[in-house]
This record gives C-alpha cells, sequence and structure tokens, in this order.
C-alpha cells in the first residue's frame, strides 16, 4: 500500500512523530525526518532505515519558518523522487494560567503549534497540486474540543489547526488531495511526562478506558488517513483519546 511512497513528518526525531514515521516505514514507505536538531534527525532516519529497509533521510527544519518548510518539500522531491504524504505534529507546550500567561509564551505555541501547520500544508501542496495526489494529516488534540486549564495557548492554537484542517480539505478536495487531523488525548510521551505528576493524575482519570494512550496508537491512525483506505475520507476530525471527549 505504501511501497514507493514519500512521507514527510515534521516534529519525528522522536516521540509521536517518530512512531508515526516507523508506522508508514513498517510498510515500505520512503520517509523525510524532520525537526530543530538535525543530529537527532539523521540519527532517526539513518535507525529507520536499517531497521525497515527503506530510504530514510534526515532534513533539519523550522516549521515556523516558511522558508524551511518549503526546503523540506523539495528535499523529498530532489532526495526521494517525490512527496506524496506530509504529517504535520511538530508541537509545543508553554503551559500557565491565562491571567498570567506570557505574550512569549502565546505566540511561540502559536507559531509552532498553528502557523507551522498553515506554512506545512503551503509546502506540501505546492508540490502535490502538480501531481494531483497528496495526502495531509495533522495532529491537534482533544484540547482544541474541550478547552483545558493552563492550556489556553495550546487550546486556541490545536482548535485552529481543526479549523484550518476542515478548510484545507475543500480548497484541495479537486486536485485529489485529503486533509485530515487527528485529535490525540492523553499520550504517555516525553512532552506528556514533563507535566506536573497532579496534572497527569487528573489527565488519566478523565480518560474511560482502562489504559494508558502511547504514540503507536496516534501512528496507527495516521497510518490509515495516509493510506488508500482512506480515499474517500477527507476534513475530519479523528479522535483517538480513550473516550476522553466523547460527545465533542
Amino acid at each position: 500500500m505504501f511501497k514507493d511512497r514519500v512521507a514527510v513528518i515534521t516534529g519525528s526525531a522522536r516521540g509521536i512523530g517518530r512512531a508515526i514515521a516507523e508506522a508508514l516505514a513498517e510498510q515500505q514507505c520512503n520517509i523525510v525526518i524532520s525537526d530543530v536538531n538535525g543530529e537527532a534527525c539523521q540519527k532517526t532516519a539513518d535507525e529507520i532505515a536499517a531497521k525497515y529497509q527503506v530510504k530514510a533521510i534526515g532534513v533539519a527544519g523550522n516549521v515556523t519558518k516558511k522558508e524551511d518548510m518549503t526546503a523540506l518539500a523539495n528535499a523529498a522531491v530532489e532526495k526521494l523522487g517525490k512527496l506524496d504524504i506530509w504529517v504535520n505534529n511538530a508541537g509545543v507546550l508553554r503551559d500557565d494560567l491565562l491571567m498570567r500567561m506570557s505574550e512569549e509564551d502565546w505566540n511561540l505555541v502559536l507559531d509552532v503549534n498553528l502557523k507551522g501547520v498553515f506554512f506545512g500544508i503551503q509546502a506540501a501542496t505546492k508540490v502535490m497540486m502538480k501531481a494531483r495526489y497528496g495526502k495531509i494529516v495533522n495532529i491537534s488534540s482533544v484540547a482544541g474540543l474541550i478547552g483545558n486549564a493552563g492550556q489556553a495557548n495550546y487550546s486556541a492554537a490545536k482548535a485552529g489547526v481543526i479549523a484550518i484542517t476542515k478548510t484545507a480539505a475543500r480548497e484541495y478536495a479537486s486536485r485529489n488531495i485529503t486533509v485530515n487531523a487527528i485529535t490525540p488525548g492523553y499520550i504517555q510521551t516525553d512532552m506528556t511526562g514533563a507535566l506536573p505528576q497532579k496534572v497527569q493524575e487528573e489527565l488519566a482519570k478523565m480518560v474511560p478506558l482502562p489504559h494508558k494512550g502511547a504514540p503507536s496508537d496516534i501512528a496507527k491512525a495516521a497510518r490509515f488517513l495516509a493510506s488508500s483506505d482512506a480515499d474517500f475520507i477527507t476534513g475530519v476530525i479523528l479522535r483517538v483519546d480513550g473516550g476522553m471527549a466523547i460527545g465533542f
């Protein structure tokens, strides 16, 4: 299904992004690993190439810089021959109560988590429109559906990702490009592991299913949306949250 396809995943040196890259590589998709840390990118790319016997390259890039995202799309085409799949995964947290949140923390989270998706979609579709084929998967969050105390910036950005997903799905459908989003719930990653223990416990209580979410749960959903099985699916917001946001 993915043989000879080429996928770019932002923020993929580790965590959910790496899990998505591995899930695609497992099905013989060629991979472009991208992150702000060039050394980590290349290390992850080399490990994936060796493990799955696919082509994998590392390309350093900052999603808040339009020229970096353009260069990332161009690198996929120049080094691997084409660009079929683009996953906007890169994200950051800078939590604080709304009344105490600094403008700097607001701007950083909106820039990475929302503007980064905007630049990613623009870069990917410039290539995909010519090929009249493409799969874009955006990683949002249940915080964008239900809000979360202490995460006004993150929730606003992730809600924006949901909105841009639906808009882009309408705009690019005629070019056979699908655009979908996943809203993870509480997933065990380095990012969530850095939250205070009390916050982690409260989040876990909000999940009806009795087990914790893992990066592989998000990776499997992303692989489905990037596959030919999802050719007639676009503009969908897929919750992968253990029931955390039932009803939204």
